[in-house]
């Protein structure tokens, strides 16, 4: 019997690394998508995941790592994952840099796998199984957005409108969702005032950890009659 094969990008670690992990829990067959060599990327390569390193940044890299796996049958999952979270500098031409960067990573590469894995996946369907799902991981600030993220928020923003583009291009044989993450796990950066300000503007006041997420991702592919979903998993936050 053939395994169902799922795709995650950012897979070295956080978020990736749990969706990764649920995955080959499930028996995917996981193409887990990293940059940069972690403990967990070693973790994941010994629990039998095929690990492509790649540079989302540079369309070359994202297409050499779509060539490994769009033979790959039955794809059945695609995961964009991976996202680069960056301040806004004051320099104009800082600025101008990271928001070209930003948009390879959090708008161009998802638009690149969706394109080159489509035929695949589409071709994947099967009346035993839920539909193909493409799931991209955007961010509440998509919608109501943080001005000193302005960058970031508007390449979130821009993968929300694909996933809608894609949902309506793709369908019927392949579903196209968006999850929402607000407050999940902070980063090590974070001091403990800003944890405080987010969590004072979270109804839950508490982070939701990766689990959170996992559980919702495994729902969407679970659930073959939702497609062009945008669901927000953030507490609550995005009322604040």
């Amino acid at each position: 019997m053939t395994l169902p094969a799922a795709v995650v990008t950012g897979a070295g670690r956080r978020l990736g690394y749990e969706l990764s992990k649920a995955l080959l829990t499930r028996d995917y067959q996981v193409f887990a998508l990293y940059r940069t060599p972690t403990d967990d990327v070693d973790r994941l390569r010994e629990d039998g995941a095929s690990m492509i390193q790649v540079d989302l940044a540079d369309r070359h890299s994202v297409h050499q790592a779509i060539e490994r796996i769009r033979h790959t049958m039955p794809l059945r999952v695609l995961i964009n994952n991976a996202s680069q979270f960056e301040e806004n500098p004051e320099d104009a031409d800082a600025l101008a840099d990271l928001a070209e960067r930003l948009y390879r990573v959090n708008t161009l590469a998802p638009m690149q796998l969706i394109e080159g894995l489509a035929d695949t996946m589409k071709a994947s369907g099967s009346e035993r199984a839920p539909l193909p799902v493409v799931i991209n991981i955007t961010d509440i600030f998509a919608e109501n957005p943080n001005p000193r993220y302005a960058a970031y928020c508007a390449t979130k923003a821009a993968l929300a409108n694909l996933t809608l583009s894609y949902a309506k291009s793709l369908a019927p044989a392949v579903r196209v969702n968006a999850i929402m993450p607000g407050p999940i796990r902070f980063l090590p950066r974070h001091t403990d005032d800003e944890k405080q300000e987010v969590l004072a503007e979270t109804l839950l006041a508490r982070e939701g950890g990766f689990e959170s997420v996992v559980k919702q991702a495994l729902a969407l592919i679970d659930n073959d009659f939702m497609t062009g979903a945008m669901i927000p998993v953030d507490g609550g936050r995005r009322l604040a």
